[in-house]
């Protein structure tokens, strides 16, 4: 091909990939929800960058600095509870899960993300004072409490509405755009809050305005066999049903040994992640005095606008294999993550800092898909969401404590003039918990293809 029919080929090639997004990709019975819904989440995601655990850590890091009553310490370990917001909010789980059962799951995915839009909307008040700050804190915690309940429950509604066949594909292309609509919307925050400080009177109303247009966007989805679900739900054993009782844990994970080893590997892979993303705002500000947007660019932008390219990757390869062969492939992103920030901080390289994020957001691609649609490889169909409920459950325990272990880590490495070593620890548990995920794959290629007998 010559150079002067590149740029044609490339405008092909960026035509086919906005064409695969349309409805008409899909079957017809699929495209009036999937068009509901991908609409929705071209608006939702604006809303969600105002309680995004980067973008805000980044907020809360460089905006609050020096504020009186607020050590250093204090705000790294704030920081470190914006990074576990998300995980936090996954504990209630069990709980959203409980009082969806038997009911009608839109609506009570619209509610929620409503509710989660009056956090975004009252962050126009936050005062740039130490109340300020765990003001902010305390609605990014309660945001992603709301909108754990939206995580948990739209996989049922995913599950309803589209067949094996397609759901990892529409799952993926959802994703897509909500990644790149969240990166639309760091920039925005990082570009706005480089130049005044107050812009967030301003941008913060104007996110939860599309909130609410994405809430009612969403409200127009219908679930294909919803009486027929919500029968199953209210007949099933008490036993089948999520709660927020851990004794529900602990009894699907022993009734299922298969899903309790692929949970103690994510354990394990999932506690050396959760450490980074505080670690890396808080280097950010205190080993490079990066500006708002740099800092927003590494911790938020980059690895979400990375994540489209690789998610019809990992999305055809999630479609045609169990989850644990998935992991046991994915995780190794994580782990060149965790390696490249390791570099990057001990030698002070800023430039390869965008390189570690790239692929972090390479391991966030497929974590999204894995995340989202991991337990279907395990539950019955009436079971989903008790399921979904206990991979999001245990990732709320590990969640609540691994940031806080990341900050006392950076903390005492730095003390020592080594920040970076930080990421070594996350490199180790990334480690391990890979090469879990390759012994969870051999034992179950042993299962579903046991030796033949020999003849007697």
């Amino acid at each position: 091909m010559s150079f002067l029919h590149l740029p044609t080929a490339s405008l092909k090639l960026l035509g086919a990939f906005v064409s695969s997004f349309h409805p008409r990709a899909l079957r017809p019975m699929l495209r009036r929800n999937y068009a509901r819904e991908l609409t929705a989440w071209a608006f939702l995601p604006l809303m969600l960058a105002g309680i995004q655990a980067g973008t805000m850590g980044v907020v809360l890091k460089k905006g609050f600095e020096g504020v009186e009553g607020l050590g250093e310490n204090t705000i790294d370990y704030a920081v470190g509870a914006i990074a576990a917001s998300a995980a936090i909010g996954n504990l209630s789980s069990g709980l959203w899960s409980s009082l969806a059962t038997g009911r009608r799951k839109v609506p009570f995915l619209t509610g929620l993300m409503i509710a989660t839009t009056c956090c975004v909307v009252l962050m126009t008040f936050i005062p740039w004072t130490a109340f300020g700050a765990w003001m902010l804190v305390s609605l990014v915690v309660l945001g992603w409490i709301f909108w754990s309940g939206v995580v948990t429950i739209r996989t049922t509604v995913w599950r309803a509405n589209y067949p094996d066949a397609d759901r990892a594909t529409v799952a993926g292309r959802i994703a897509t755009v909500q990644v790149l609509v969240m990166a639309l919307a760091g920039l925005l925050i990082g570009y706005a809050l480089d130049r005044s400080m107050e812009s967030i009177r301003l941008v913060f109303p104007l996110l939860a305005v599309f909130g609410v247009v994405g809430a009612m966007v969403y409200s127009r989805v219908r679930l294909r066999g919803q009486s027929r679900l919500a029968r199953a739900e209210r007949t099933g054993s008490a036993s089948e049903r999520a709660s927020m009782n851990p004794l529900m844990i602990l009894r699907v994970l022993g009734e299922d040994r298969r899903y309790a080893g692929y949970m103690a590997c994510m354990m394990v892979f999932g506690f050396g992640n959760l450490m980074i993303g505080p670690t890396v705002t808080i280097i950010l500000e205190d080993e490079f005095q990066t500006d708002y947007l740099v800092a927003i660019l590494i911790t938020t932008v980059i690895p979400l606008a990375i994540m489209p390219f690789a998610i019809p990757i990992w999305a055809r390869l999630l479609g045609r294999m169990h989850v644990i062969s998935f992991r046991a492939v994915h995780s190794w992103a994580f782990v060149t993550a965790s390696l490249l920030f390791l570099i990057a901080v001990e030698f002070r390289l800023l430039p390869l800092l965008f390189v570690a994020a790239a692929t972090l957001g390479i391991g966030f691609a497929g974590g999204m898909l894995a995340w989202n649609l991991g337990h279907q490889s395990f539950a019955p169909p009436h079971r989903d969401t008790q399921y979904m409920s206990v991979h999001v459950m245990l990732t709320g325990i590990r969640g609540l404590i691994a940031p806080f272990i990341g900050v006392l880590i950076y903390t005492s490495f730095a003390q020592a003039g080594h920040p970076g070593l930080t990421f070594a620890v996350s490199l180790g548990l990334n480690i391990l918990g890979a090469l879990g995920f390759l012994l969870l794959r051999r034992q179950l290629r042993r299962d579903d293809h046991p030796p033949a007998a020999e003849p007697s």
